[in-house]
Parts: structure tokens; sequence; C-alpha cells
């Protein structure tokens, strides 16, 4: 972090406690001229307001509040760069594998630091490293029929790829469906673990400026009847002649390339939207679609696991 960024939230981390407790220092002061104990000017429905101070329990759970703020900024991490008299850390960024996370777990150790999120995650690995490994060795096809494996990929799933594909892999627009058989990059267990552990980068480029609005209207209805649709035959026909461009990747036939994430344009399946008007905006200004790459972030034996789990979803079998 900057040194300004530091200093900015130095500033308003301490200026804010600063801020509550002249608050508190100004409503304990007797500011209405009337004693404590006498009724003042207010009655509601019969009830008069008495001027009494605020209650003592109170104040002293915010004093106590106030000074517990000011130890734990001074022992622990709080205020930008500073790292705190205990010299304790959540975590250590530069560990990228379990025997980097043990020497620096020893150097923290030596130093005097709490690295507790390496901790964690150190002894996580030690205790479930072993299983995944196990699971590794198993071919995806056979670990996508064992029941034990399949829980945990789904628990896997559920914490890594349901924000996008939702909780039942049903996707939506923009992200697939995991559960059918229409995929991008190809559905077999090596071309799955290939797409989770390196991700993918879908482009379909827009035709905005290549095409007027009449042709690119020509061209949605003719896509549109690639899967069986009833369509103007006059607009099928004009869009048909400048389908060219399109199947470059698409396939003269629009059954798409899985080498390039083309889709299929004949199965009737749309990432997002079939109907004419989400076909023109496809095709006026490009579709951009990112799959992220989980290597670094899970490990190969976990996206494994999650291979078998997103395999089973759409095996017949």
């Amino acid at each position: 972090m900057s040194s300004f960024w530091s200093a900015w939230i130095i500033v308003l981390t301490l200026g804010l406690l600063f801020v509550l407790i002249w608050l508190l220092r100004w409503n304990m002061k007797n500011y209405t001229h009337i004693e404590e104990g006498q009724e003042m000017d207010h009655e509601f429905d019969g009830i008069v307001e008495m001027n009494n101070p605020l209650p003592k329990w109170w104040t002293y759970l915010f004093w106590a509040c106030f000074v517990w703020g000011f130890i734990y900024l001074a022992l622990y991490p709080g205020l930008g760069n500073f790292q705190g008299l205990l010299g304790w850390k959540s975590s250590n960024q530069d560990v990228q594998s379990l025997e980097e996370s043990r020497q620096a777990m020893k150097e923290a150790k030596e130093q005097g630091l709490i690295v507790e999120y390496d901790r964690a995650v150190r002894d996580a690995e030690e205790k479930y490293g072993p299983i995944f490994e196990a699971y590794a060795q198993q071919p995806i096809e056979e670990l996508a029929h064992n029941e034990d494996a399949l829980d945990v990929g789904q628990r896997l799933f559920l914490q890594n790829c349901a924000q996008c594909h939702g909780s039942n892999a049903m996707g939506g627009q923009g992200f697939p469906n995991l559960t059918d058989d229409a995929w991008l990059y190809g559905g077999s267990p090596d071309a799955i673990k290939t797409t989770l552990l390196q991700g993918r980068q879908g482009n379909m480029p827009a035709f905005g400026e290549q095409f007027s609005d009449k042709q690119i209207t020509e061209l949605a209805n003719y896509v549109a009847s690639l899967s069986g649709r009833d369509r103007d035959p006059d607009l099928v026909e004009a869009g048909k002649a400048n389908f060219a461009v399109c199947s470059a990747c698409h396939g003269a036939d629009g059954k798409g390339n899985q080498q390039l994430g083309a889709p299929n344009l004949t199965d009737n399946v749309w990432l997002y939207g079939g109907s004419i008007n989400k076909i023109e905006e496809t095709l006026k200004h490009g579709r951009n679609g990112v799959m992220p790459a989980w290597k670094d972030i899970l490990g190969e034996d976990k996206i494994h696991v999650i291979s078998a789990y997103v395999y089973s979803l759409s095996d017949d079998e």
C-alpha cells in the first residue's frame, strides 16, 4: 500500500475514534440549563420528560470500547502499513506451495510473528491432501461414479463455481448450463479438466460497423432458422448470403467448433438468449466471455475432483 493511502486510513480511523469520543463527552454534559433530576418542558400524553444523565453503565461500556480499540490498533494491523507491535499476520501472500508454507511458518516463528491463515492452510493440506491425491489417481470417468468423491466435488463446486453457474449448475445468461450436452469447448473428461485448469477466453466479434441494421436483422433471422425455427423466408435467404463471415468460426453448417469455443447454432441452446433481439444484439455488439483459470487457486488434485462432478452432471450413464 502506498504511503498516501496508508496515511489516509490512519487519519480516517483515528479521526473517527476521536469524533466518537467527542460526541460521548458532549452528550455527558448538561447543556439544557436544567438541573439533573428536574422536569423539562417536554410532555407527551401526560408523561413529563426528566433531565436524567446518561446511564453510568452505558458510558463506562463506551469508554471501555474506546480503550480496547486503541489497544487493538496498537497491537494488531489496522492503521495502514503499521503491522502492530505483535507483528501478527493473517496470511503470507508470498506462499505458493505447502513446502513454502512450512518454510514461511518456520521463519515467522523465528521472528515472533503469527501467521494464522497459513497455519490453517498448512493444517488443512496435511489433513485433506492425501485424500485428494488418492482421488487424483483415479480416472475421471471412474471418479464420476464414486459417491464420496462426488460429494466432495459438489462442495468444491458450490464454493467456487456456483456464483456463475448456479448451485444447480444450470447457469444463466452468459454462463453455460453444465447439465446439458451443449459444450463450447468439449464435454469429455479431459476437455472439462483443461477448461478448469487453464480457463477459457471467448470472443465473438462485433459486426455492427460491418453490416447495416437491416443486414443484422436478416442475418439474425438466418441464424435463428438454423435451429429449425420458422422465420420469414425472404429475411432468411437474405441473411444466408452474409453468413459466410460467421462460417469461419461456426462452420458452413453452423454446428460450431469446439476448438475455438464457437457455439453450435443448430441446437437451439443460446448462451446469451435466442430471441431475435438478443441475436441481433450479439451480432451487432459481439460477446466476450471469460472462464477463469483455477489451477493456481485450487490445485490440480482438487480440480480433478471437480471435473468428475461436472462430468457427472451431463453423463447420461
